[in-house]
């Protein structure tokens, strides 16, 4: 699995994921590809942090070191991460939609929270004005 930043003509970025380079190309051609945030499918690769971070020059008389493999990292950074947001967010489930506007126009105590919401609601919220976060519904139990 390769994992692609991206970007549309109107300079929104997103993650693309693919099971090889050819495979995003094809996807590119046949029109697959769209924005998340606007639909465009006039989409490119930008450099990504883990890229450039590997394209670094190794500097003189630094003493070696073993690294664990970079997809190890992105797993345990992605498993601290939702552990993080698990444990300090409210979970609101089928709610979150309505609980999200309540919070943003102040009819309910500003806290972090999550729950499930279809794409047309999370488009719809950002619509309005109010800031969420669209990703894959992750219990404790699957970060192991």
């Amino acid at each position: 699995m390769i994992i692609f930043d991206l970007c549309c003509n109107e300079n929104h970025s997103f993650e693309g994921w693919f099971q090889s380079l050819s495979n995003y190309e094809s996807q590119l051609e046949e029109g697959l590809i769209c924005c998340p945030h606007c639909g465009s499918s006039e989409i490119h690769r930008v450099p990504s942090a883990l890229h450039l971070s590997k394209a670094a020059p190794a500097i003189p008389h630094e003493s070696a070191t073993t690294v664990a493999p970079v997809q190890t990292d992105i797993r345990a950074a992605f498993q601290q991460l939702m552990t993080a947001i698990l444990s300090s967010s409210e979970d609101v489930g089928k709610s979150f939609t309505h609980e999200a506007r309540r919070i943003h126009y102040m009819e309910a105590p500003i806290r972090a929270i999550r729950g499930e919401a279809s794409f047309e609601d999370y488009e719809t919220l950002r619509e309005e004005g109010i800031d969420v976060l669209l990703l894959p519904i992750m219990r404790k139990e699957d970060l192991n």
